[in-house]
């Protein structure tokens, strides 16, 4: 007997989902089907993973209960984003293949509203919609909502993220007070707890898996580099996972644009997706890397919400989200249907905190690594060349007739020779780029580099080669000492800024890292040049006046904010923060 069966699943969904390959329950549909079975009337409440089965948890005991004679909208499931709107829609069509009369619609933006229109009109008993286009209907009157039965927020989290809080109060509000509410989350936040309170009746809960944590099944690595060698380290992780297919996050739309044409350039299959790409864009985009023509696709958060492509091998962070809860559902893309899957974090030390952090929440250690070297990537992707050489299906019949012309040409070659040959088409180019570029500078302990105030020592005095004439000012200087060391939270003292030179102090624990790090760098075309000023080294001060961003002599008219803008202030000592 099925195990769908002693669910409580009726023969023709069983049926039709046996024959998408669905065998067993996941645990998510194992805990959620049979309640909502038995208690068809109750709110619930679920806390799982994206990937671990949610849609047919919720859509099975709607299929079972409802009327198909009924001719009003009697259930809505709400989603974040177009592409998850049109899934649930795809995925409740595939489950009612084999029962008559149910009438499905996916109302969503950003597609001609007419045709949706229409669809409504000629009756649906089941919509799958997204909160914006539902609002649009509804506000035209299309829409009735006063004798919906059920009502279920899929992605409820990611809907908040996005913003949706108001036009689903509104939503919510509009149907029967008597309507039931299904709540699907992956992480609960104090707004999920908000709606589950205003809008919900004594909700089941049900948490599949740790409340918050993330997949069991993968995997998470963080490589600390400087943020200049943020690029570099990316290719690095790509080349040495030759088989990789996944998502490469970004925090801004224009970051993602850049990243991703850095990979077009340098060779590999990649595409972005963002905010600014039209929906015809978007489509093509998305197509090409469900059917694996691109293998990285490069995204910011909000364009990536929705996205259910299967098989995804790595997540990578190229910058961490500012909401911790974004990493658990950025990492919660690979690892699913119980396959194995990576996240990898490339960070700079000043995110070592956020990374303590994130290891709270999900309950589980980064590994952390060092970046791969070229000899490393080389030795990967010559024996992957040679594994799929091996396992290669030979078709002789269509080879066959070419052969006699292809063994004349080889024949002078013994078989050493031709296999160091034949590699070597392949692998040449690895072989060339790494040549030379055997090292990525990276800090593998990062308790060496990051101390807290107990542990400072003092000031030395630093001497760098552009000043007022170059156009240097505090928050200039700071910004590079944060981009070139890639340490956020070295001390800064006394800031001297001259006319083709200035003079900073800064923690002596970081002068050859301070030193090393400006060596090769540039400001306007000028190369830099930074030098220990004293050769009496550290200045000790007792006083605790000097915070991160330190104070500086000549311009202290004004005071630094974070992102290195200044606004007047009145005269005085002035801290500052890098």
């Amino acid at each position: 007997m099925s195990k769908f069966k002693e669910l409580g699943v009726t023969d023709s969904v069983i049926k039709a989902i046996e024959e998408l390959g669905f065998v067993e329950p996941t645990k998510v549909q194992a805990e959620v089907i049979p309640y909502l079975l038995e208690n068809p009337d109750s709110d619930v409440m679920v806390l799982a993973q994206t990937g671990t089965g949610k849609t047919a948890a919720y859509s099975i005991p709607i299929i079972q209960k409802l009327n198909v004679n009924a001719k009003h909208i009697q259930h809505i499931i709400l989603s974040p984003t177009r592409e998850l709107c049109l899934q649930i829609a795809d995925d409740l069509t595939s489950y009612t293949k084999y029962i008559d009369g149910i009438k499905i619609a996916a109302i969503f933006g950003g597609s001609g509203i007419d045709r949706q229109i229409s669809k409504i009109k000629k009756g649906a008993n089941i919509i799958s919609a997204t909160p914006g286009r539902l609002m649009d209907l509804m506000d035209r009157g299309v829409i009735d909502l006063s004798e919906v039965d059920t009502v279920v927020l899929d992605e409820a989290d990611e809907m908040l993220n996005m913003g949706f809080r108001e036009d689903l109060d509104k939503i919510l509000e509009t149907t029967p007070k008597t309507r039931k509410t299904r709540l699907f989350s992956a992480s609960m936040s104090k707004e999920i707890q908000s709606i589950a309170y205003k809008h919900m009746h004594n909700p089941k809960e049900i948490i599949v898996g740790k409340r918050n944590s993330g997949a069991e099944t993968v995997e998470h690595y963080c490589y600390f580099v400087q943020a200049k060698d943020r690029y570099l380290a990316l290719k690095r992780i790509v080349d040495y996972n030759p088989e990789i297919y996944g998502i490469v996050f970004c925090r801004t739309k224009r970051e993602t644009q850049e990243v991703a044409d850095l990979l077009i350039n340098d060779g590999y299959n990649a595409d972005a997706l963002h905010g600014d790409l039209s929906q015809a864009q978007r489509e093509i985009v998305m197509n090409k890397f469900r059917i694996k023509h691109l293998k990285l696709l490069v995204a910011t958060d909000v364009a990536a919400r929705g996205i259910d492509v299967e098989s995804l091998t790595h997540i990578i962070n190229y910058n961490l989200p500012d909401e911790i809860e974004l990493y658990t559902h950025r990492s919660g893309r690979t690892g699913r249907a119980g396959k194995t899957g990576i996240s990898i974090v490339i960070a700079n030390l000043k995110e070592k905190g956020k990374i303590s952090h994130i290891e709270k929440v999900i309950n589980k250690k980064f590994t952390i690594s060092e970046v791969p070297g070229g000899k490393e990537i080389c030795e990967k992707q010559l024996f992957r060349l040679i594994d799929k050489v091996e396992k290669v299906e030979v078709d002789t019949s269509q080879i066959e007739p070419f052969l006699p012309e292809i063994f004349r040409k080889l024949e002078w070659l013994d078989r050493e020779e031709l296999i160091k040959k034949f590699v070597s088409v392949e692998f040449n180019r690895f072989l060339e780029y790494y040549k030379g570029n055997e090292k990525l500078k990276t800090i593998k302990d990062t308790t060496t580099f990051i101390k807290d105030k107990k542990g400072f020592s003092g000031f030395t005095r630093f001497f760098i080669n552009v000043g007022k004439k170059d156009g240097i000012k505090p928050g200039t200087l700071m910004a590079m000492i944060n981009e070139f060391t890639g340490i956020g939270n070295i001390e800064i003292g006394d800031i001297e800024i001259l006319g083709n030179f200035t003079f900073f102090e800064a923690d002596g624990d970081y002068s050859d890292i301070i030193m090393n790090s400006f060596k090769s760098q540039s400001y306007k075309g000028r190369g830099l040049s930074v030098e220990i000023a004293q050769s009496n080294g550290v200045q000790k001060r007792d006083s605790r006046d000097k915070y991160r961003g330190g104070k500086f002599k000549k311009s202290n008219k004004f005071a630094m904010s974070m992102s290195g803008n200044f606004e007047k202030k009145k005269p005085g000592k002035r801290k500052f923060r890098n």
